[in-house]
């Protein structure tokens, strides 16, 4: 694959990639696609948890922390600290 950046862009680029240690800009460029992939991971999973949520059949929350708790082996009597 070629990217073309400008002038600007491409100093912009090789002082970020040099600043963050990366050994090429290659490197760089492939660890801001990561993330950017991540993040698209991050919010299609939030969607789903967020229409699980508003779906009719998606039940009391505590039943299903419960549920959750019961089938992992975590003791009830375990809460969330926040």
């Amino acid at each position: 694959m070629n990217i073309s950046l400008t002038d600007e862009l491409k100093a912009f680029v090789d002082a970020r990639s040099q600043a963050r240690g990366y050994s090429s800009t290659s490197e760089y460029l492939s660890d801001l696609v990561r993330r950017d992939e991540e993040r698209a991971s991050e919010e299609r999973f939030k969607a789903l948890l967020e229409d699980g949520m508003q779906s009719e059949s998606a039940g009391d929350w505590e039943d299903l922390r419960q549920d959750f708790l019961a089938e992992s082996g975590v003791p009830l009597t375990a809460k969330r600290s926040a």
